[in-house]
């Protein structure tokens, strides 16, 4: 009798849905688009936009004095700078300045808990000057650098210095905007014994616009390296093989035989969607920088060095370091980048001489050289092999890391056929996965009976579902195509819940707006149908973060069609929110610690105000639209913090200035908060 209810109500639902849906649909992007514009309408509408979002920047910057956290402020002028520059570079460089003022005055603080928070703020300062001036950003860098720096030596492997992570960032940055500022630091770097990680991307960031400079600056590189006891600095030792794994600068004649060296070590996430040799590439920003002359010189260096490893006998150290309370770790707490590659491992009251680090970081490099192996048989055969002899006497034969990067070759590149013949002789842990990409392949392929059976015979319990899931999906929709619209709600009272409902109502949606030969332009009436249910059933008051994610989600597949459903889903929730965030409020220091000092801290870091800051997010991408209307909703935040980082949202998305730190930049990073909708 329930699923007859469920399936009468829902199919109740669906009517009335396509009654409203049949009715004449006028959108604001619709008005747009009947109206044919000249280009110099478009960019009159388009400046006047801007102007808008112009003036309610400046809004926001008079407005952030009311906010009481320094760091709040901090993060607006930041990005107030950002903002600014191309249209006024001096009220930029003075947000810049007032930025790093205020963060020099968090930085006296003695509270760990605030230093913290001025390290991070003093990294998105840096680099986002960085994206506009490289002086300022090293002026920046210097004003805001701590009075007592700690001393750092050429092998802190395992724990680098923030001061340091955050150069070598810079430099990254600096690299993509001034090759040539960033090739002089580089230099300076190598002058004083270092070797920043970011050295091989400046090196191919400066290749294309300075080739001579770069030619100059590889082969200081490289000798400065064949000169370098790798086996005492791990920081030259690391940059030879990244250099190395990149593979060398080809030339056309041979671009098409040779393939570039893998680097298998960035590749060992199950589910990686890249090659190894590609995400090499995009380590390196650009590929192989190394000419084959270089390549070799270098190759030969790194090939003497690991070549000096030897077995070391199992002490009762070992023994000893196996006990419970001791340090068992293969030595990745030491500062200076030992290893445990086939040897014993000094105990923890035991540390360990020079000669037994040289050692651990010799067996390190050659275990890095597995990877290079198709290269040294390309490039120097004759060494070949003494190298395999030397992995064979250490015990650095093939090993699980290599087993797995062939199969994620596999599962890159095999078949549905060679999948399933590979998959009863991988590792036990690997193998799932391999029925899992064989199914997915065979539904790609569009044999979804295939895959059902796949996912029917291999597969785990919750591993089938997610495939069959997939399966009922495809087979729907395209029963949807042809508005069989009485199978579909028989298919929705089934579902388990109203979040697998949405899913699919949200899938059909997009299916439908897909563009084909026979609907250039989709099916938008139908589109507008599924998600006319979808909103009904989130037209609820939110109990949970899933049920306020569901409604983003139905917002954001509107905006396209009729934005102003998407603020009908959106304007509730934010007053919803509103009620949380007073209560958060009035619990603070009992049951909750959202707030801080009566105001709400803008780096996030709980759901609460990462959920403001989704919808904040969601008002942004529909200012383009309808701004008056996305301004309008930003100041339905009842508090000054949340309203005012919605609205630097707006501003940020109308203006055209993409986000730039890498790191969780407060209610402006949509990194933390941005859901994908498959």
């Amino acid at each position: 009798m329930t699923k007859v209810r469920i399936t009468g109500f829902l199919a109740g639902l669906l009517i009335f849905s396509i009654a409203t849906v049949i009715k004449p649909q006028f959108t604001a992007a619709q008005a747009m688009q009947a109206i044919p514009q000249t280009d110099e309408g478009k960019q009159k509408e388009k400046d006047a936009l801007e102007q808008k979002a112009a003036a309610l920047l400046e809004q926001i910057v008079g407005e952030s004095q009311m906010l009481r956290l320094p760091e709040n402020r901090i993060r607006l002028e930041i990005a107030a700078g950002d903002l600014l520059w191309k249209r006024n570079e001096a009220r930029a460089r003075s947000m810049f300045s007032m930025a790093a003022d205020g963060l020099a005055e968090m930085m006296r603080s003695t509270d760990s808990n605030i230093q913290r928070r001025a390290a991070q703020l003093r990294q998105e300062v840096v680099l986002t000057a960085a994206q506009h001036d490289a002086t300022l950003a090293y002026q920046l860098l210097a004003a805001t650098r701590s009075l007592t720096p700690t001393t750092e030596t050429g092998n802190d492997f395992r724990r680098r210095r923030p001061e340091v992570n955050l150069e070598e960032q810079l430099l990254a940055r600096v690299a993509a905007n001034d090759p040539k500022l960033a090739a002089q630091k580089i230099e300076e770097a190598l002058a004083k014994g270092q070797y920043p990680n970011t050295l091989a991307q400046v090196m191919a960031q400066l290749q294309p616009q300075d080739r001579e400079a770069a030619t100059k600056l590889i082969a200081k590189v490289v000798s400065k390296l064949q000169s370098e006891n790798m086996l005492a600095n791990v920081q030259a030792q690391t940059l030879a093989l990244n250099l190395l794994r990149a593979g060398p600068r080809l030339t056309q004649s041979t671009t098409n035989s040779t393939p570039a060296v893998m680097d298998q070590t960035v590749s060992s996430q199950p589910g990686s969607n890249q090659t190894a040799s590609s995400q090499a590439r995009s380590n390196n920003a650009g590929g192989p920088v190394l000419g084959e002359s270089s390549f070799q010189d270098l190759l030969n260096t790194v090939i003497d060095a690991a070549l000096r490893a030897t077995p070391q006998a199992v002490t009762t150290q070992r023994a000893q370091s196996n006990q419970p309370g001791q340090n068992n770790s293969g030595g990745r707490n030491n500062g200076r980048g030992r290893g445990n590659f086939g040897g014993a491992q000094a105990g923890a009251q035991t540390p360990p001489t020079d000669g037994q680090i040289e050692q651990q970081n010799a067996r390190r490099l050659l275990a890095g050289l597995q990877v290079l192996l198709p290269q040294i048989d390309q490039y120097l055969p004759s060494r070949a092999t003494a190298v395999r002899s030397k992995m064979t006497e250490m015990g650095i034969g093939n090993n699980r890391r290599m087993a797995f990067n062939q199969i994620n070759s596999l599962m890159q590149e095999g078949t549905v056929d060679s999948l399933l013949a590979a998959a009863p002789t991988a590792p036990q842990q690997l193998q799932s996965r391999l029925y899992q990409q064989a199914a997915q392949k065979a539904f790609d392929e569009g044999n979804v009976e295939r895959a059902r059976q796949i996912a029917n015979d291999h597969l785990d319990a919750a591993a089938r579902d997610r495939v069959l899931q997939r399966v009922d999906f495809r087979l729907i929709a395209k029963k949807a195509e042809v508005e069989n619209m009485e199978e579909l709600r028989q298919t929705l009272a089934t579902l388990s819940s109203d979040n697998e409902r949405i899913d699919l109502l949200l899938k059909l949606a997009a299916q439908a707006q897909t563009t084909s030969a026979a609907a250039p332009a989709g099916n938008s009436k139908l589109a507008l149908t599924f998600l006319g249910e979808a909103q009904r059933l989130t037209n609820r008051r939110a109990t949970n973060y899933e049920q306020f994610d569901q409604q983003l989600r139905v917002a954001e597949a509107f905006a396209a069609l009729d934005p102003s459903r998407s603020f009908e889903v959106l304007d509730p929730g934010i007053a919803q929110l509103n009620e949380l965030l007073s209560a958060a409020a009035l619990l603070s220091g009992f049951e909750v610690s959202i707030f801080k000092d009566g105001e709400l801290p803008l780096e996030g870091g709980s759901g609460l105000s990462e959920m403001v800051a989704r919808y904040g997010q969601a008002l942004a991408a529909l200012a383009q639209v309808d701004f008056a209307r996305a301004e309008r909703s930003a100041k339905g935040f009842q508090l000054v913090e949340p309203r005012l980082f919605s609205q630097l949202a707006i501003a940020r998305n109308v203006l055209g200035v993409p986000q730039v730190a890498p790191i969780n930049y407060g209610f402006e990073s949509g990194r933390a908060f941005r859901r994908r909708l498959q």
